[in-house]
């Protein structure tokens, strides 16, 4: 495609994003690099195919985060959401309807964000995702949550393709600077999504993600990938418009795992979050 053409010098590497924010201290019990495994989960397709799923990642010893939308196309289980946390999953919080209006106007974001907070507080939920990754990072010091989830490092292939050119969580202050507690962690996904890998782009292997989860290693930053249980086949059918299969994903797991063990911190996003608060927070007392 055209476009593959013309971003080969930013994507899916960004020259700079390898350097990390300012006082970076490193990863959890020293660990190289960190690892994230996070889920949108965006249809009815999608929500049944969710235990699939985690069985799937249990079995190679994973764990990661299913990103729920509350008010879209199915209503989530709370039986669900219970059994992904009761096995060391982590439930999210997915836009709110997914439609692509969330930020048209501040107002009606304020009364978006109210029903989102219900439902963080509702399901337990520490983070949040916006549908499409369109987003105003100011606006979302609204939302009660410990990070967000709607950046990347660079994705031109996103209806808001800006990204924040760096493969590190890092913290987004309060603009109104009142506090040096105010504000909240961004977790910006650094691996290609699988939609565009697999449906956009037509790769019929995991070698983009296995090249760039070495050089994430490499320096010392965070993988974190988005995986739709929409688009899986668990079937063993082939790769067509709309599906991959699953073996692509198991195949990537595995490569992590045989390449990098005892290297990487497998985290779930709320404990990279709270990483990243509890170093904020360190060198705020200095």
């Amino acid at each position: 495609m055209r476009l593959r053409k013309n971003i080969g010098d930013v994507w899916p590497v960004m020259p700079g994003s390898e350097q990390p924010p300012e006082n970076w201290t490193g990863w959890f019990k020293d660990k190289k690099f960190a690892l994230v495994l996070t889920h949108d989960v965006e249809s009815k397709k999608g929500l049944s195919k969710c235990r699939l799923l985690m069985q799937l990642e249990q079995n190679l010893g994973f764990r990661s985060s299913f990103n729920f939308v509350p008010e879209g196309s199915y209503r989530v289980p709370a039986e669900l959401r219970q059994e992904l946390t009761a096995k060391g999953f982590e439930v999210g919080i997915h836009d709110l309807k997914h439609d692509g209006r969330l930020f048209t106007s501040r107002r009606k974001f304020n009364r978006r964000a109210a029903r989102i907070n219900r439902y963080a507080r509702e399901w337990g939920a520490s983070g949040f995702r916006s549908g499409f990754m369109l987003r105003n990072l100011d606006w979302l010091h609204d939302l009660d949550v410990q990070y967000d989830a709607s950046t990347f490092d660079t994705d031109p292939f996103e209806p808001q393709p800006d990204g924040s050119h760096t493969i590190f969580p890092f913290w987004v202050s309060h603009p109104n600077g009142d506090s040096s507690s105010a504000g909240y962690v961004e977790l910006p996904y650094t691996l290609p999504q699988d939609s565009t890998l697999f449906l956009i782009l037509g790769e019929t292997t995991p070698e983009i993600w296995m090249r760039k989860l070495d050089w994430i290693e490499e320096h010392g930053g965070m993988a974190l990938v988005v995986v739709h249980p929409d688009y899986l086949s668990f079937n063993g059918s082939r790769q067509t418009a709309t599906s991959y299969p699953v073996t692509l994903y198991e195949e990537f797991l595995r490569y992590v795992k045989a390449r990098y063990s005892g290297e990487y911190w497998h985290a779930l996003p709320k404990e990279v979050a709270a990483h990243v608060t509890k170093i904020r927070f360190s060198e705020a007392r200095d």
